[in-house]
């Protein structure tokens, strides 16, 4: 045998060997080359967000230079603020994307907004309908129907009272208290490592998390149903069915997207990526994070188009044309849209009718708004005690106008008890 064949049969196998490196190589040059890290990925996510906080921010503007009727607009103002959140915590989580769990204090953020948003629609619904006491005064006594698809057949043949208002008042306020709780819980755990997307073992808390806030979200959801059931012949003139979609698809929507990501994860039809730069890995729940966050990112330009036509600003400007100026409404400068907008996001209101809900005190208790031309936020629900006649407990600094005693905003509140609310 010559020595050039020698050398052959033992360059064989060191070929043989190189070439069985690359092969293993291969998985992690074509796994680096992630679409969650791709400049597409990037571009159109940005593109879509940045679109969506243009249109946003431009409604809220409009909003605020056209603040006629801040009774109704400031809950308005803070649900058009769900497409700046969603919409910047989804892109930012992208750009942190190789870092593990960032994500996770993003979704924070997003999930108590979302929470604050079904609160908010709620609480616009009451406003549009005049308060509590007036929606009390058209559907009190009326027979509550059987209808499967609102689940209403527990409930069949009973009427509407102040219990029925109470409870879906209390279904969106557990969801505001329930979510931020849960959300700064899951980021205790994951410091803990006891906390990991995807991860249904006993053992881990993201199976207790997954399930206490299914069952918070969907009581929320069931308490808008109800009253939804109860008011949508009072609700029409305002267009409830869009507005409720809209936000409904928004919240839902990223929620169910979540959690189906999650089980596709653990089917293992999203795994992890194993980056060739420094040997580091990006863990399959960050992947799943990061395909959650790209579809919102996306679907908030949707979003923001659609909130446009849901709660048009046409009906607050013509307001505005009343005034004189029918041509830019209403004359603002920057200060008075500043603090008009610290007022709007300003969530103490939330604590108020909190405890105008849960407090065992106010359970049998109806509270009537009367608004005059100057409204004014009340930070703080009146306690019935002794000294008041009938039930009846009234803000000091009244004034007598038309017969009916007015406080120096215009806004009165009246406590009635369930026995003078019949009288």
């Amino acid at each position: 045998m010559t020595e050039a064949s020698l050398h052959d049969q033992e360059e064989e196998p060191r070929t043989a060997s190189l070439l069985q490196g690359k092969e293993d190589s291969f998985p992690d040059i074509r796994m680096s080359k992630s679409f969650l890290e791709s400049g597409m990925c990037r571009g159109l996510s940005g593109f879509c967000v940045w679109s969506a906080l243009l249109l946003t921010g431009y409604q809220i503007f409009q909003y605020l230079r056209y603040y006629t009727n801040p009774a109704e607009q400031r809950w308005i103002i803070r649900i058009l603020f769900i497409v700046p959140v969603y919409a910047l915590t989804s892109w930012l989580s992208l750009l942190f994307f190789s870092y593990n769990n960032y994500y996770v204090y993003f979704n924070t953020v997003r999930d108590c907004y979302e929470a604050f948003v079904i609160y908010n629609f709620l609480s616009l619904c009451y406003e549009y309908l005049g308060g509590e006491g007036s929606i009390m005064s058209e559907i009190r006594g009326k027979q509550i129907r059987s209808s499967c698809w609102y689940g209403t057949c527990w409930i069949s043949g009973q009427s509407y009272n102040i219990g029925f208002l109470r409870f879906c008042k209390q279904g969106t306020l557990q969801f505001c208290i329930i979510k931020p709780f849960m959300s700064f819980i899951v980021i205790i755990l994951q410091a803990f490592d006891l906390y990991y997307d995807g991860n249904w073992s006993p053992s881990q808390g993201y199976l207790y998390a997954t399930l206490i806030n299914n069952c918070s979200i969907s009581l929320a959801l069931y308490a808008l149903f109800l009253f939804y059931f109860a008011t949508h012949d009072l609700l029409r003139p305002f267009n409830p069915v869009l507005k409720f979609f809209t936000i409904k698809a928004i919240i839902f929507l990223s929620f169910w997207q979540g959690f189906i990501l999650a089980v596709l994860e653990k089917l293992d039809l999203i795994s992890s990526i194993r980056w060739e730069h420094g040997g580091t890995e990006t863990k399959s729940a960050s992947v799943s994070a990061g395909y959650q966050n790209f579809i919102i990112s996306i679907e908030m330009l949707f979003a923001a188009i659609a909130l446009r036509y849901a709660f048009p600003i046409s009906v607050y400007m013509a307001a505005g044309f009343s005034s004189g100026d029918e041509r830019f409404g209403r004359s603002v400068t920057m200060q008075s849209i500043s603090n008009t907008l610290k007022e709007t996001i300003n969530p103490r209101d939330i604590m108020t009718d909190a405890i105008h809900n849960f407090h065992p005190q106010y359970q049998q208790y109806t509270q009537y708004n009367s608004s005059g031309n100057n409204y004014e936020e009340i930070n703080s629900a009146t306690k019935p005690n002794s000294e008041n006649e009938g039930g009846v407990t009234k803000r000091a600094s009244k004034t007598k106008e038309g017969g009916k005693e007015k406080d120096k905003d215009g806004e009165k509140t009246l406590l009635l008890s369930s026995d003078d609310e019949f009288q």
